[in-house]
């Protein structure tokens, strides 16, 4: 059994499947306390591999997942983002993780600004969310510059249930009109 070959090109970016060579960056993301504290807390190298591969297992299982962000120009592997949507979890979300060295460049904008075009076309998705910890200031701005806006708080799944969570998200037209103003 494959997977799709599914390749998203934006200005500066190549969305495109996990790989295996993707891991060695994965995993110095996660051992990264300070770039891991939001994507549940750094892990040594064995775990990093086994939550590296809740991505291709979301793809083989639900026919998606999160991309795996790369530079066009260098091939290095920045983080991934896309859709995820774990059992349980508050709705369809359009979620990342940037490794160190990728932030602050707006990467994730343009990343998951084609991940939500490609879940809204190709999924059917008529919302979206994004799920991060109220003092997660970096992403409540991707998320606004998105055009997403505060929804709500909610419980997320063991073994996250204790941690407070921000819901943030939009809705497929508010989506539609976004992108018309952005251009």
């Amino acid at each position: 059994m494959s997977l799709p070959d599914i390749r998203i090109e934006t200005e500066r970016l190549v969305l495109r499947l996990p790989q295996a060579g993707d891991f060695e960056r994965f995993a110095e993301l996660i051992g990264d306390e300070d770039a891991a504290r939001w994507i549940g807390g750094h892990m040594p190298r064995a775990a990093a591999w086994r939550k590296f591969l809740q991505q291709p297992g979301a793809w083989m299982i639900q026919g998606f997942g999160m991309f795996s962000i790369i530079d066009r120009d260098s091939g290095q592997w920045l983080g991934q983002g896309g859709p995820w949507k774990p059992d349980g979890w508050p709705g369809n979300e359009i979620g990342y993780m940037l490794h160190r060295d990728a932030w602050g460049r707006g990467y994730a904008t343009e990343a998951l600004t084609a991940a939500i075009d490609w879940a809204l076309d190709e999924l059917g998705w008529d919302d979206f969310v994004h799920c991060f910890a109220p003092e997660n200031v970096a992403s409540k701005k991707v998320a606004s510059r998105l055009g997403s806006t505060f929804i709500g708080m909610a419980t997320l799944p063991p073994p996250y249930q204790d941690s407070p969570c921000e819901v943030w998200g939009q809705t497929r037209a508010q989506w539609q009109d976004t992108r018309r103003r952005r251009g």
